[in-house]
């Protein structure tokens, strides 16, 4: 299965959940972004190209890549994943030294308004210590859809990915 995985900020395009999704035998496409030179816009439109041109059957995006996800999901109707996800990026990431535009960010946002509640899973860390908002998640996609692993932190590698995402990917397909 074609799988488009988004990574965090100032995080690799070969993250942990790359690592747990080919683990699993899927095709993933995985680019790779310096959000601290490009905006939100810019790299939403990169997205939208790549899903145009290799047309993925689930997005999984971890902390800011969550963000997307979440946005491209509402757009497309394409199942997502979101791993810690950073749904309020214009709020986390100046606290984590971004010093860009978060303009574009705070446009992008409403933009999760239009979502399909119901094709977006969610697995966070109980633990996880640099994002204190993951409530809003719980509230916006609901209880039975959000795995909390008490013990994992912010890092993908401190979770269950590849159980999550095999078990999740099968219910979904």
């Amino acid at each position: 299965m074609k799988i488009l995985n988004i990574h965090g900020f100032r995080g690799s395009a070969e993250n942990a959940a790359f690592g747990a999704l080919t683990g699993l035998g899927h095709e993933v496409v995985s680019p790779g972004f310096d959000y601290d030179a490009v905006s939100a816009d810019i790299v939403i439109e990169k997205l939208r190209e790549i899903i145009r041109d290799e047309a993925p059957q689930y997005i999984v995006g971890t902390s800011y890549g969550g963000f997307f996800a979440a946005l491209l999901s509402a757009e497309t109707g394409i199942p997502a994943v979101l791993v810690n996800p950073c749904l309020m990026p214009f709020y986390h990431l100046p606290l984590l030294g971004y010093e860009g535009d978060i303009g574009a960010m705070i446009s992008l946002f409403g933009g999760l308004a239009k979502a399909d509640r119901g094709i977006v899973k969610c697995v966070i860390g109980g633990s996880d210590e640099l994002i204190d908002t993951h409530s809003l998640e719980t509230r916006f996609y609901g209880a039975e859809n959000i795995t909390v692993i008490p013990e994992g932190l912010h890092s993908g590698a401190t979770l269950p990915l590849g159980e999550f995402f095999g078990e999740v990917i099968n219910n979904f397909g």
